[in-house]
């Protein structure tokens, strides 16, 4: 078969079954025609639909070619067979040789072992495979990417039909089947802290396309341009009223609005229509067929983009529909449910009504979890099935700080969640009234608290919170949230800003700490079977001089005149300390012989992360000037137990003896030499381990604003005489664990209520 000319076969296809959808008769009367259309349009002897059933199950509906008796006899289950296969990846195959492929799977009631090529696409709509659609031929045949391009918009007509003709009772998996029984507790991964009570809204930005096929292609490539035009305006005057005029918030919306104008993505739109469908279908195939191939993709920053690109197709569709997006009306407590979402889907909400968000997917450095954290908005993501178990109007509880979500909690559970948020706002408030105060002990031993942080939005807590500086500023975050990497008048910039956001308080910047679970889309690094102790952080910065001495310039230009503590992450050996130490001196001389001012005092230290640096801790602490202990990793490590994996997650205790042994002498060495050294790690924000590390011998802690408050009221309420004793004592112990000691320790002494 030769291919058709241009885009007139699609058409003239598209046009044959469009009016015979329009002629009305059941679904599987029109089924069984359109298999008949499509074999005699591509010159197939084979054409077969299989549509899902029950949701893990493919049944042949209709055939031209095939067995007759086989229709719904034949199943597949998802991923069985190359039917299975398309439906279960998503993704079109078309192959010369079927029968030889390892996944072919025989069903001789088909009576298809004469066909050899075979070219199938999955049936897709929302995001979900509602079937396949299959031709095959006697020949070998080579199917040419135009008529896998051709089946794949005849597929997008049958995801119509499928859906909105009542082909059978439970085909297509598409509808919800709430499982609404009863009150449930589903878990899923914190992406911005808090705790929120109100009713579910489901967010369903998808429009109902009414045409699928062009009239009048021309017409139809003049209607987009019009809609993107209109899209890019409102885009800009929603920037221009966000609010948000400098940070990340910011470079995340302008990151937003150059996708609006992305030439490829609007270039498929356009050729989609060239193949005779309407502007709303052209945007539809595209959303559905980029969901497809990036559903594949590992790499998370790239599966990120995904919601982004979904959020303006949507948006699209609503400017072509002439209305731009309009949010549902809302209660005045809403808690938003979806599958993901963009960060301008987010903005559409009125904030005044909206308390929280729970979606199925999403990560921690995605762009809308980023705005969300900008709003102090609870959201939780990686809640699995969630939108097939919550009905609009659910009663819901959101617990970001446990990533839990409970929806239709009983009454009791309402008042008592209720009773805790109030609680919690009245500690807050009495927080707050220490603010001012220093961290002292009972027996006056002043304790730096620290905050840590990730991003220029967060500084707004540095005042707030009482914290006398950042102990750990992440500086990698940034580059997290960009599509490349900045260059040194960007970084100098925002540098410039936290330290001018910071005022006369300390900052702590890490050098970029990357690799591992943390990846940058415009760095080309390998994945690591065991990424925690893999190729990352300094590691991975020491192999790329120039990336790591452009953030030293930009670092030291930043801080020109002022202050400036730089700190090297995953430190294994002294010897990386003194490689990494080298490139800041150069980038320090390159600054001079420029005539450039640098910084009025600086200080360089080391995370100790990695327990091999403890025993070089003498020559260390001879070499750098401070020491911040990464309780993170470093126990990780300590119990080579991966803090990732849910089965080991408790297995292991930061307040056992061996952890408390290794802690302390960590703090001993240091003191025994003068030199500075805080924890940063999650062992700092917690009151009862921030009370063993004081009592260890520890005189800095850096944590999330949010422990700043309980860990200052624990430090005015300890007397460290008789805790160091005390710990000295439960080191001896051989128990798996000492917490529950201590913590009577700090309730009869009113150290912790």
């Amino acid at each position: 078969m030769q291919p058709h000319a241009g885009a007139a076969g699609p058409r003239r296809l598209l046009k044959r079954i469009r009016d015979l959808m329009a002629a009305g008769g059941s679904g599987q009367e029109r089924l069984d025609q359109i298999v008949k259309f499509i074999a005699a349009d591509m010159v197939a002897e084979v054409c077969s639909i299989y549509l899902v059933r029950g949701g893990n199950e493919l049944e042949l509906f209709a055939t031209q070619g095939l067995n007759a008796e086989a229709v719904h006899k034949t199943r597949l289950a998802m991923g069985e067979g190359l039917i299975g296969d398309i439906a279960a990846h998503a993704r079109p195959l078309a192959l010369a040789d079927a029968q030889s492929h390892p996944n072919f799977a025989y069903r001789p009631e088909t009576g298809e072992e004469i066909y050899h090529s075979l070219m199938g696409v999955p049936i897709l709509r929302g995001g979900r495979t509602l079937g396949v659609v299959a031709v095959q031929n006697r020949t070998f045949r080579e199917y040419t990417e135009e008529e896998t391009e051709t089946l794949q918009t005849i597929a997008m007509v049958l995801a119509e039909l499928v859906t909105g003709a009542g082909v059978a009772p439970g085909v297509g998996g598409q509808g919800r089947v709430t499982e609404a029984l009863g009150p449930m507790r589903l878990e899923g991964v914190r992406l911005a802290d808090g705790i929120a009570i109100g009713r579910a809204v489901l967010h369903q930005p998808r429009v109902t396309i009414r045409q699928i096929v062009a009239e009048n292609v021309d017409a139809e490539l003049r209607r987009l341009e019009e809609a993107v035009a209109t899209m890019h305006t409102a885009l800009d005057d929603m920037l221009a009223r966000s609010g948000f005029v400098d940070g990340e918030q910011r470079d995340i919306l302008e990151t937003y609005r150059m996708f609006a104008e992305d030439h490829g993505w609007l270039g498929r739109i356009n050729e989609a229509i060239r193949t005779g469908l309407t502007a709303e279908a052209a945007v539809q195939k595209v959303q559905e067929d980029t969901r497809a191939r990036m559903s594949q993709i590992a790499d998370p920053y790239l599966r990120e983009r995904l919601a982004d690109l979904e959020d303006l197709g949507n948006r699209l569709l609503q400017h072509l529909l002439g209305h731009g997006f309009r949010a549902e009306e809302m209660p005045d407590d809403a808690v938003i449910f979806a599958r993901s979402m963009g960060p301008a889907e987010l903005l559409d909400y009125d904030r005044d009504k909206l308390r929280a968000i729970v979606l199925e997917e999403g990560s921690p450095t995605s762009h809308v979890a980023i705005i969300a954290q900008a709003l102090n908005l609870p959201m939780i993501g990686r809640v699995r099935d969630v939108l097939v178990k919550v009905d609009s109007g659910d009663a819901v509880v959101v617990d970001a700080q446990a990533a839990q979500v409970m929806l239709r909690p009983s009454e009791e559970v309402r008042e008592a969640v209720g009773a805790a948020v109030q609680a919690r706002v009245t500690r807050a408030a009495a927080y707050a009234a220490l603010r001012e105060l220093p961290a002292v002990t009972r027996d006056g031993t002043r304790i730096s608290i620290n905050m840590n942080a990730g991003l220029l939005m967060e500084l707004d807590q540095l005042e707030a919170s009482g914290a006398d500086g950042i102990g750990l500023y992440r500086t990698e975050i940034p580059f997290m949230i960009r599509s490349e990497f900045p260059d040194v008048a960007a970084q100098t910039d925002l540098y410039r800003r936290i330290l001018d956001r910071a005022g006369s308080r300390p900052v702590v910047f890490r050098t970029l700490d990357i690799g591992g679970d943390k990846h940058l889309p415009y760095l080309d690094d390998p994945r690591d079977e065991n990424p925690a102790i893999g190729y990352r952080a300094i590691r991975l910065s020491l192999d790329r001089p120039v990336m790591l001495r452009e953030q030293l310039r930009a670092l030291l230009r930043a801080a020109a005149g002022r202050s400036l503590d730089v700190m090297f992450p995953m430190v294994a050996e002294i010897a990386e300390f003194e490689q990494a130490r080298a490139l800041l001196d150069l980038e320090i001389q390159r600054e001079r012989n420029r005539g450039r001012p640098v910084p009025g005092a600086l200080r360089v230290g080391t995370m100790l992360e990695v327990p091999a640096l403890y025993w070089q801790l003498p020559l260390l602490c001879a070499r750098a000037d401070f020491i911040s202990v990464g309780s993170n990793d470093l126990l990780q490590f300590l119990f080579a137990s991966d803090r990732g994996n849910p089965q080991l997650a408790d297995r292991y205790d930061a307040l056992s003896p061996a952890a408390l042994s290794f802690l302390g002498a960590i703090a001993e060495q240091c003191a025994a030499a003068g030199k500075p050294v805080m924890v940063c790690g999650d062992v700092a924000s917690r009151p009862l381990e921030a009370m063993a590390l004081v009592g260890l011998g520890f005189r800095g802690l850096s944590m999330p604003p949010a422990a700043i408050g309980p860990v200052k009221e624990m430090i005015r309420h300890v007397e460290l005489g008789p805790l160091a004793r005390y710990l000295r004592d439960l080191m001896r112990l051989p128990d798996h664990s000492v917490r529950e000691k201590l913590r009577i320790y700090a309730q009869e002494r009113g150290i912790l209520a």
